[in-house]
Formats: C-alpha cells, sequence, structure tokens
C-alpha cells in the first residue's frame, strides 16, 4: 500500500497542498480530480520525492519513504510527468530508461534488463516500433511507450500525470484502457485527469482536490462522491444505465 499521511508540500516556502491523507493499493486505479491549480501534479511530485514534504509521511508498503534512497523510492513507484520532452532515441531506447533504478555500477543494461524492457513493450503491444524513432510516433503511441518506460520500471505503483492530455478521443480510450488492464493485473495506479468523464467510466475510486486540499474520495460510482465532483466543476453530471453500462453526461449547470 503507499499511504500519505498528512502530507502538506510546494514550491520553495509556498505550500500548495495542506494536510493531505490518503491510501493506494495496489490492483486499483485511482484518479485525481479537480480544477487547475488545485495542486493535483504537487501531490504526485510530492509522493515520489520530486518535491520536499514541509510535513507528514510518505509510507511504501510498510516503510517510511524519507528512510529510502531516491533509487529504492524509484524501484517501488515510477512517476511519468505531463507534457514530457520528446527525447532523440527509438523506443526500445527510451523504455530501457525504465531500468536505470536497478543498474549497479558501471551502469550499463544486462541481458535481463533487455528482456524486462521488451515484456514492457509486449505488454503494451508497441513491440513492432521498438526501433523506431520517437519523433516519428503518433500522439498516442508515444504515450503508450511513456508508460512502456514506466513498466519496464517494474514497480508496484505508477503515478501519471495527465496521461490522455492532448491526445484524441480514441487514443484516450485506448491508454486508459491500458491503464485500467495493468491495474487488474496487481499494479496499483494513480493518474491525473481534467477528463471527468473518464475518469469516472474508468476508476475504482476518485480522490476530489480543491484549493491544495482533499475535499472527498471513495468508489466511483459513489453518488455522494459524484454530487461533490459536480460542484467543485460547477457542472451537472448525469448517470445514463445502458445495458448494464453506466455512462456519464457532463453538461453546464
Amino acid at each position: 500500500m503507499l499511504e500519505l499521511k498528512n502530507i502538506s508540500s510546494g514550491y520553495g516556502k509556498l505550500k500548495v497542498i495542506d494536510d493531505i491523507s490518503l491510501a493506494v493499493d495496489k490492483g486499483g486505479l485511482t484518479s485525481v480530480l479537480g480544477i487547475n491549480g488545485c495542486g493535483k501534479s504537487t501531490l504526485l511530485k510530492a509522493s515520489v520525492g520530486i518535491l520536499p514534504l514541509f510535513c507528514g509521511k510518505i509510507i511504501i508498503d510498510g516503510q517510511d519513504s524519507s528512510l529510502m534512497t531516491r533509487n529504492d523510492v524509484a524501484k517501488r513507484v515510477s512517476y511519468l510527468a505531463q507534457g514530457r520532452a520528446i527525447p532523440d532515441m527509438t523506443v526500445e531506447q527510451m523504455v530501457l530508461h525504465g531500468r536505470f533504478p536497478h543498474l549497479s555500477y558501471p551502469r550499463r543494461y544486462t541481458q535481463n534488463d533487455k528482456s524486462i524492457a521488451q515484456k514492457a513493450m509486449e505488454t503494451v503491444k508497441i513491440s513492432d516500433l521498438s526501433d523506431k524513432p520517437l519523433h516519428t510516433l503518433s500522439g498516442g503511441m508515444r504515450q503508450t511507450a511513456y508508460i512502456a518506460m514506466a513498466l519496464a520500471q517494474d514497480t508496484d505503483y505508477i503515478l501519471l500525470d495527465e496521461p490522455t492530455t492532448y491526445l484524441d478521443v480514441s487514443n484516450r480510450f485506448k491508454i486508459m484502457n491500458l491503464l485500467k488492464n495493468l491495474a487488474q493485473n496487481g499494479k496499483g495506479v494513480v493518474c491525473v485527469l481534467h477528463d471527468i468523464e473518464l475518469a469516472l467510466k474508468y476508476s475504482d475510486s476518485i480522490i476530489l482536490m480543491q484549493n491544495g486540499k482533499l475535499i472527498a474520495s471513495g468508489d466511483a460510482t459513489q453518488e455522494s462522491l459524484i454530487n461533490k465532483i459536480a460542484d467543485a466543476f460547477n457542472v451537472s453530471i448525469t448517470m445514463i444505465n445502458n445495458k448494464d453500462k453506466i455512462h456519464y453526461c457532463i453538461a453546464e449547470k
């Protein structure tokens, strides 16, 4: 379990998130929702040690992260930032970068590292693209390659900041189906999203933030939580049950 206990964090002396406590289990997909500037990205960065904690603790499978090295944290929790630069390398070369926390001196990839990277590409179905330069891929395929890199890191928890940004509708669904499948196969997946409908459709649980605080959390189908999401975004959310599938209609109030 990944546990955040009363954490506060931010930039310099500026506190952006305050007194947040939550727990993420393996085997589930959790989405973080909230309007722009509420602290969602800061929450993920603080969770992996990119930003310092002003107070509180982060516990990873029973271990206090403050007593762990950055490499030890990276062996347990992977993080994909939003708006990543496109490096000048092939898909396979980038996926191999996920093995970096596991490398020992002299920092050379072993055959085992290469096998793990290959398996990661097979899992997300991009093995045929391994020799392709990243800049030649579509946005959806490139994002899939980044997720393969996170898989190659071989962590129990994967944190993603806006994994569907700038993607068309079809590729958004593909990425969310991929993340859902990873969760169903035992990963603890946490993603920051702006798309309320995607979050409600694919998530097992939702975390709702406002002004740097966690204001609600729970099962994604929980009516009281959906009402709080609607209030936070000043929208109306209608649940439609169609042939045992739940759809969500988001509209202006």
